[in-house]
């Protein structure tokens, strides 16, 4: 009897057991492996690997990508500390990046170093999809060791993170809610974001219409912060993507919109050339001399917290650290191209071609349709004093004397990702930029028949950080068409003046004709457009009541984004929204209070603008970049 009593008390403290383990895994979820997690973007030393956190978004963090243009880079390397002495198995969450369009093992080859060993497994040249695959094992002794990313080819491979443990045949999770709660569970990520302060206006993006909404509503008197998730500002007029400034300021009515970029603006014209001509110095200066204008680089917003249809914080994490704050504001602008901020706040949006019929627009598409303006990736080659050599590079598109492009650089008309969504896709898409530029070359240097032509010239630049040209557009109280333009119609709300034609670019018919379904190459008809001034009512949210937008994501047609997408025309939108959102604060109302009930007040400050006077004109370097504006059509 006594034996069976102690079987059913032994069995009834298995199942409490049992039941305060399941409540444990209920609560927090799965046990965390024993081991160490290591995010590679946080290196001490990132060497030669660069931080790209384009898609964290879509695959769950930032990641180094070892971007040598055909030539490894040097190591990234960090010091880890090792709890106890023992054999760890290392697994490394990769992706071969080539896999979409060539099976074979790719070339973004790399391995890991660890307590001065290289381990076997080569890294980065298998699977399909962004996964954890096993570097190896490493006997290692308690204290300090030195962990290491050999890059092998300069093909950009790419690491997102590293686990360590003595554990054997581990599952790792792979899917994003899975993998941000084993970040947590690891601490790599906080359990919860610190206070990153209260401002009167937080702007999310630090392109140029960033730029201009942050500096015009700091002038004005507000505390403002401004969030960029690169180490450089200015979005595509960085040296980073090296797309010059377009379009023309300074128009009417409102000739004093624009004249910030006397301020700030390069003084060359020209895309894809060096990087010292886009002076960034000088985004950096006026940035900077605003105290009201608190900077938080390479922070990117993951997060948002709603107050009914008001957004009450934002929580941005760094992309080199991890750490996150959350960042309070009675105002948002969404200036971050994508319209993310928006997007997570449930702001009404659209993404596509609007069909003819919807807008009755001319140069719609008879039937709406998912297409959009393509992302570039550019480069150019420099000339050598000696003959170079470029690997042979046979994972992308096959060229041959017919289908090669005989050029020494790329610039806008290199776009991919038309029939791709240039959000959920966008990696593929900027893989494909860099995959045909190397392949392209490639076959100049190796194999064409004007490769002497080439013997000395090597890539001196690719991008990794794709430029983008259309993707969400936030819908706000009115949405700009052709037929606004076209027409001349008048808002008692007109605001910044649009001056670049209707340019809607589509695939290159002779590049299509080469690789169907696959083009890189991207043409475009100029429909001229007389100078059109655009309604205050697009530079806001119609659903998210304290939510502004400056940049390609405001409320506009697809058709009407070839005219306004021009980024001299966006930073004068984010001059537009720092004035209004000085008159949100002076009255306590929210953007559409201003068009309501304060529109004289915004056209005073748009008359009377917030940059010098007495600045000299300086931005004439390309005048050509409006064509000769057509009469009025009536």
């Amino acid at each position: 009897m006594d034996g069976i009593r102690k079987i059913l008390i032994a069995g009834l403290l298995l199942f409490c057991s049992g039941l305060l383990a399941y409540a444990s895994y209920s609560s927090r979820g799965p046990a965390v492996p024993d081991g160490i997690l290591v995010e590679a973007e946080s290196f001490a030393d990132k060497g030669g690997w660069k931080v790209d956190q384009q898609f964290m978004d879509q695959m769950g963090s930032p990641y180094l990508i070892a971007h040598g243009l055909g030539r490894a880079v040097e190591d990234a390397s960090t010091e880890i500390s090792i709890r106890k002495s023992g054999t760890y198995h290392i697994w490394v969450r990769t992706y071969n990046w080539t896999a979409p369009w060539n099976k074979e093992e790719g070339p973004g080859a790399f391995r890991i170093k660890i307590g001065g060993k290289i381990l076997e497994q080569t890294l980065g040249t298998t699977g399909s999809r962004w996964n954890w695959q096993y570097a190896g094992s490493a006997k290692l002794k308690a204290g300090k060791s030195v962990l290491a990313l050999s890059d092998l080819t300069g093909f950009d491979g790419r690491c997102d993170a590293i686990f360590l443990s003595r554990e054997t045949g581990l599952s790792l999770p792979d899917d994003l809610s899975g993998l941000d709660s084993f970040r947590r569970r690891c601490g790599t990520l906080p359990k919860e974001p610190s206070d990153g302060g209260e401002f009167d206006l937080v702007v999310v993006g630090a392109g140029i219409g960033g730029i201009c909404t942050a500096v015009s509503a700091a002038r004005l008197g507000l505390k403002v912060a401004l969030i960029s998730d690169r180490p450089v500002i200015g979005g595509n007029n960085s040296a980073e993507i090296r797309v010059h400034l377009g379009g023309r300021s300074e128009m009417e009515p409102y000739p004093a919109l624009g004249r910030m970029f006397r301020e700030f603006g390069h003084s060359r014209g020209g895309n894809a050339q060096p990087a010292e001509n886009y002076e960034d110095w000088k985004k950096d200066a006026i940035v900077k001399a605003e105290e009201n204008i608190t900077e938080l680089r390479n922070f990117r917003a993951v997060k948002v917290s709603m107050d009914g249809s008001r957004i009450s914080s934002v929580v941005i994490r760094h992309i080199e650290n991890g750490s996150e704050l959350k960042v309070s504001a009675p105002l948002f602008a969404d200036c971050t191209g994508d319209g993310n901020l928006g997007f997570m706040a449930g702001a009404d949006w659209r993404m596509g071609r609007e069909g003819r019929d919807e807008f009755g627009e001319p140069l719609a598409p008879e039937k709406g349709d998912d297409l959009t303006m393509g992302a570039s990736v550019q480069w150019y080659s420099t000339e050598t004093a000696e003959e170079s050599i470029f690997p042979e590079f046979s994972w992308g598109p096959v060229f041959n004397e017919e289908n090669f492009e005989n050029v020494k650089l790329g610039e806008w008309t290199w776009e991919t990702g038309m029939n791709f969504d240039q959000i959920n896709d966008f990696e593929r898409i900027r893989d494909y930029g860099m995959l045909v530029i190397y392949a392209n070359w490639s076959y100049i240097k190796n194999h064409s028949s004007v490769r002497s032509d080439f013997a000395r010239r090597e890539l001196g630049w690719v991008a990794y950080v794709a430029g983008k040209r259309e993707s969400r557009r936030l819908m706000g109280d009115y949405v700009l068409k052709q037929g606004d333009v076209d027409k001349q119609v008048f808002h008692e709300d007109a605001s910044f003046t649009t001056t670049w034609h209707f340019d809607l670019h589509f695939p290159d018919k002779v590049n299509s004709s080469h690789f169907p379904g696959n083009e890189f190459k991207a043409e475009t008809k100029h429909n001229p457009i007389y100078p059109y001034a655009v309604p205050y009512r697009c530079l806001y949210s119609r659903n998210v009541d304290n939510m502004f937008m400056a940049g390609r994501n405001i409320s506009v047609t697809h058709v009407a984004l070839g005219s306004t997408r021009l980024m001299r025309t966006i930073g004068m939108m984010g001059e537009v929204v720092g004035m209004a959102a000085s008159i949100c604060k002076e009255h306590g109302v929210l953007p559409r209070k201003v068009y309501q009930s304060y529109l004289p007040e915004l056209k005073e400050l748009m008359k009377k603008g917030v940059s010098d006077t007495e600045l000299p004109f300086n931005q004439g370097f390309n005048e050509g970049d409006t064509l000769k504006a057509p009469k009025p059509r009536v």
